[in-house]
């Protein structure tokens, strides 16, 4: 498929694509060459799965997807079969009516028909609603009606969630056979209204699409994991993430014929970023360890056999890391990122010491692709998240005032600059999209302070930033501090009510295995808080327990609010202690 490229007359997109990603690889360790000389590609016409991936697929017997299971078994799939495949789902799928513009719901584990029908939907034009196999009847009712689904696509296991789930959408199972029509197809299981995928098995190999595609047209629609309100719908068109996560792959460092782990559950954001586009940018093998209860050690011998050589998690797997003997990883993978959360800085000297490499940062939301990162070969400065990303102008806005360059500030995205990897909007509301981008500036929502060097650290959540005695309170800092302590697996702080000072903060924590809740583990947190935090940021109250979380894992923040607004039997105080 030849497209022109806008501006230039030349090359087809997957050529200016090329020769961005290319120069990217070229300038891997130069930062300032890469920020600086980088240009996004526009293409008029893209489709990321024609006119990429079938493009370096074409005779390409590496592997492109390497699946282990729990019990041992694998799945390798390299890039010429996995476009194959591919085709054979585009083509099955078009047979059942899906068509450019439907919406499908795809809601399937690490597996292997989650590639496959990824790229086909790609092929065909119709927008994914990627969807984790976590959520309930309730929260796919919305994805359904909000996204106006027509097609869904899900694990056997999960078909009975549906029965609760109304409206006019083709229900498609993977993993459960269905009775085959005549000619070999797939038909209806009886009195289920599902489709067996096993019907594309016999599927033309072959794949025509029926019209171009062009850059803007939609691909993804993301609903957010709701951490404080209901849920955003985000668009992503054909260029905004395929051609977005070169910035992601950049930070990373990924280079071609790499073995990439990606920690993610399918149906978010990051499992996109880092499990589909940025590793097949690079032409780099992705690498899934399927299990169901998290083993550090089983993880690294996996790691060992596979050949990993870059591997991303997010916070809380790299927290658990560090609770096991990291020493067992015979070859340490080249590059070592985190996403998702920031990352605490005793993680990152544990694994210092441990594995001789250094966890990179980076910050992106599923509005985006990474906008700011740690990048491969530059200094590090503890704390920091590091410096933008090709492509992207960020700014720091006055809270207040809303005007840039303050040094301290609500992180955005100049929108003079025009970043590729920015989402089209929020899907079916206007007023939200234009709050996000008012003035020219894409907001987002989160708190950062740059250095003389333009590195930035992360300070909070716009709304979870407080003050306490007209201090200002980052609890990202306090939870950092926090978990310093061996006791402390994970943490949260939160303003609690104080008649004098406004408000204290309170410290919800999870402790590590070996340490029980009580007084005495208390009395010791309460010692640790003031002899590394200042007098007017320490902890003042404290409570054990499990943290709510997002489906995704995130903290859900808001209810550790209402819970400490609305007081508690369980919590500790500081002055108890005295």
């Amino acid at each position: 498929m030849t497209v022109t490229e806008t501006g230039t007359g030349t090359g087809d997109g997957t050529e200016g694509f090329r020769a961005a990603r290319d120069f990217l690889l070229r300038h891997r360790e130069d930062y300032a060459a890469a920020y600086e000389g980088f240009v996004w590609p526009r293409p008029e016409r893209f489709n990321w799965a024609l006119d990429w991936f079938d493009v370096i697929a074409d005779g390409n017997d590496r592997t492109a997807l390497h699946i282990v299971e729990e019990d041992g078994t694998e799945t390798r799939l390299s890039f010429a079969a996995l476009a194959r495949r591919s085709n054979q789902a585009a083509n099955w799928l078009r047979g059942l009516g899906v068509r450019a513009g439907d919406r499908v719901v795809v809601m399937l584990g690490n597996q292997a028909e989650l590639w496959e029908v990824a790229l086909a939907a790609m092929k065909l034009r119709a927008v994914v609603i990627p969807a984790t196999p976590l959520l309930g009847p309730a929260d796919l009712r919305d994805r359904i009606e909000r996204g106006r689904a027509r097609h869904v696509v899900v694990r056997a296991e999960d078909t009975a969630k549906f029965d609760a789930v109304p409206g006019e959408y083709t229900r498609i199972v993977v993993g459960a056979p269905a009775p085959a029509t005549a000619d070999g197809g797939a038909s209806e299981a009886p009195g289920g209204g599902w489709v067996s995928y096993d019907g594309v098995d016999g599927a033309p190999a072959a794949y025509t699409p029926d019209g171009e595609t062009r850059a803007d047209d939609p691909l993804m629609l993301y609903f957010t994991s709701g951490t404080t309100a209901r849920p955003k719908l985000v668009e992503h068109t054909h260029v905004s993430y395929p051609v977005g996560h070169l910035a992601t792959m950049y930070w990373i460092g990924l280079k071609p014929g790499d073995v990439h782990l990606n920690i993610s559950s399918p149906g978010w954001a990051k499992h996109a970023w880092s499990n589909l586009f940025a590793p097949w940018n690079a032409e780099a093998t992705v690498f899934i360890h399927n299990y169901t209860r998290f083993d550090a050690g089983r993880l690294m011998r996996e790691m060992d056999r596979a050949g990993v050589t870059s591997f991303c998690a997010p916070p809380t797997v790299w927290r658990m890391l560090i609770q096991a003997d990291l020493t067992q990883l015979g070859t340490v993978p080249r590059e070592v990122v985190a996403a998702g959360e920031p990352l605490n800085p005793e993680v990152i000297e544990r694994v210092r010491s441990d594995w001789g490499v250094t966890i990179r940062d980076g910050f992106g939301q599923t509005e985006t692709a990474v906008q700011v990162a740690n990048t491969p070969g530059q200094v590090l400065k503890p704390g920091s998240m590091g410096r933008p990303t090709p492509g992207f102008a960020v700014t720091l806005l006055d809270p207040v005032t809303g005007e840039p360059g303050v040094q301290e500030g609500e992180i955005a995205l100049d929108l003079s600059a025009a970043p590729v990897g920015l989402m089209a909007g929020y899907h079916g509301d206007p007023e939200r999209t234009a709050e996000a981008m008012a003035g020219g500036y894409y907001r987002t929502g989160d708190i950062g302070a740059r250095d003389a060097d333009g590195y930035l650290t992360y300070v909070g959540r716009r709304d979870d930033v407080f003050k306490a005695s007209d201090y200002k309170i980052s609890p990202f800092e306090l939870e950092s501090a926090l978990l310093e302590h061996e006791a402390v697996a994970e943490a949260a702080v939160v303003p609690a009510p104080d008649p004098v000072r406004l408000a204290v903060p309170k410290a919800y924590v999870v402790l590590a295995e070996g340490y029980e809740p009580g007084p005495d583990t208390a009395k010791v947190l309460f010692e640790h808080s003031r002899a590394v935090l200042a007098p007017y940021k320490r902890v003042r109250r404290l409570e054990f327990g499990a943290l709510p979380k997002t489906v995704s894992g995130k903290i859900r923040r808001i209810e550790l609010r209402e819970a400490t607004a609305a007081g508690s039997d369980a919590e500790y105080r500081e002055e108890d202690f005295r």
